[in-house]
């Protein structure tokens, strides 16, 4: 591998292959046709805006083509991309923005408002919109866009393709460095992991600013040469229309979309008989989930990846997904794991460990942030992800939650997830978290901040009661909070900081399982 020049490379060798759907649109486009795409933006960048090799760019938009353009532009001249979430204020961007160092930021026109806040806020040299400007003055793309692509040296594998900005549940983000090898060694190890296939059609309606809208499957079937189908957004009615309509064979999604699209009134009767298996990360999947599709005849295959190590580390096969429920699989080839405890020492089959992972899928660290960059990634070249799993005696591996989630009860650990996937079966709890509160006695106690069904009325003691039938006592929370919705990130993962102040807050909590 001497460039990073990814769909140049797919558009050489299938270059009439449907390679994109836009949805609700319906418009088609081939590889070749993608390809001149990302030229003629990766032209405009150097020819006519005047950047080079290593500046930043950064990407205001919802799922479009353009957002494609951008992203395999990087492959084609060394600009290194940097995709803003599209739920964040202009206050929260501006510190991503001012620490990206932008030379432009390109957006669409509904971030009008937010652009015209943000510019009072930070220095960027060139505001370029997708549509109507945000302000008289701002170009709009298609007028930038030069007849003829002037080429640029490619960018070697190390050089940078990305700034993605983790989602902040715990301080400010901070940009991972993505180079384009890590890129392409997760496109490779994806296909091969999951078995994906040049006749794959897969449906992306999560946001492409993530990681995960990224790296799964996006650059993966571009990899193997499959077609994408772009949703601009998360309509549960209009993606089981286009699964039937497209007959697409793979989906991607976390477990909160799942459920939405499991309990959307369209499910029941929608056409899944193209569909090969669903793919689940970015959170623990209850099997209540993996069973409520399972009855409809479709599989589930869990993984496991982060923004820092690659979104698709761990796979298995369709048959090992049954055999093996809960599992996120074994680690992909040439990815190196350990389980570790706190003083480092590897521990054995079933006992829980912090998860180490090695490989040239793991990131270059964090932008302008060397102590963050030595704290994640050890002299060795391990990253440590913070997340305690446990690995059977056949090398399959399960999450057990997030090491700072992890609670010690009287010298006893406790981990939430396990807990939470318990109280998902009750057929009252519609979502549920548990944190870790002080405690004068036990050092720490479990708290449950549950989300009942509208019709649904259970009470902590009953919801300690169903526990006490699946758990050990001592990981039964002795404190209940009801709550009409718990806080998530844009992609789907509950951030626990204001759940604890909601507990503390409210001092007349059910007690239960004493």
């Amino acid at each position: 591998m001497r460039h990073a020049d990814l769909l140049g490379e797919r558009a050489r060798l299938t270059p009439d292959k449907t390679a994109l759907v836009c949805v609700p649109q319906g418009t088609r486009h081939s590889y070749a046709e993608l390809d001149r795409r990302a030229d003629r933006m990766a032209s405009m960048w150097t020819a006519v805006c005047g950047f080079g090799p290593g500046d930043r760019v950064g990407l205001l938009a919802y799922n479009r083509i353009e957002f494609l353009d951008a992203f395999f532009a990087t492959g084609k001249s060394g600009i290194v991309l940097v995709p803003l979430g599209t739920r964040l204020t202009a206050h929260e961007l501006a510190h991503i923005v001012s620490d990206a160092g932008l030379r432009a930021l390109i957006y669409d026109e509904a971030f009008a408002d937010t652009v015209r806040s943000l510019r009072g806020m930070v220095a960027i040299q060139q505001w370029i919109a997708l549509d109507e400007p945000a302000e008289a003055g701002d170009p709009r793309v298609a007028d930038l866009l030069p007849a003829t692509v002037a080429r640029s040296p490619r960018p070697a594998p190390d050089d940078l393709c990305c700034l993605l900005y983790t989602s902040g549940t715990t301080g400010k983000p901070k940009g991972v460095m993505v180079p384009h090898r890590m890129v392409v060694w997760n496109g490779y190890n994806t296909v091969v992991g999951w078995q994906l296939r040049d006749d794959d059609i897969s449906p992306i309606f999560t946001p492409l600013y993530h990681a995960g809208g990224l790296g799964a499957f996006l650059v993966p079937i571009v990899t193997i040469g499959g077609t994408i189908v772009l949703h601009a957004g998360f309509d549960p009615a209009e993606i089981w229309r286009t699964v039937a309509r497209e007959r697409c064979t793979i989906i991607l999604g976390v477990p909160t979309i799942y459920k939405l699209l499991m309990e959307s009134p369209e499910f029941a009767g929608a056409d899944l008989s193209s569909v090969r298996a669903l793919m689940s990360g970015g959170a623990p999947l209850p099997l209540y989930i993996i069973e409520a599709y399972q009855r409809r005849g479709i599989v589930f295959k869990q993984g496991y990846g982060l923004t820092e190590v690659g979104v698709n580390c761990f796979a298995m096969t369709i048959e090992e997904s049954v055999r093996k429920k809960g599992s996120i699989g074994k680690p992909l080839m040439f990815t190196e794991a350990r389980l570790m405890s706190p003083d480092s020492i590897e521990m054995p089959a079933d006992q829980v460990g912090e998860l180490w992972l090695r490989g040239p899928h793991v990131c270059a660290g964090y932008w302008r942030n060397a102590e963050a960059t030595a704290a994640a990634i050890d002299a060795d070249g391990w990253f440590h992800t913070g997340d305690l799993a446990r690995r059977d005696a056949d090398g399959f591996f399960y999450i057990a939650g997030r090491q700072k989630d992890m609670l010690i009860s009287g010298g006893v650990n406790i981990y939430p997830a396990e807990i939470e996937a318990a109280l998902l079966l009750h057929p009252a709890v519609k979502d549920a978290a548990v944190v870790g509160i002080p405690d004068q006695q036990w050092g720490e106690i479990g708290a449950a901040v549950v989300v009942l069904r509208e019709s649904d009325g259970a009470t902590g003691d009953e919801l300690a009661a169903f526990l006490g039938e699946r758990l050990a006592k001592y990981k039964i929370p002795r404190r209940w909070v009801f709550a009409e919705a718990l806080p998530r990130t844009a992609y789907g993962k509950l951030v626990k900081g204001p759940l604890r102040d909601l507990v503390l807050a409210d001092p007349g909590g059910s007690g239960a399982a004493s």
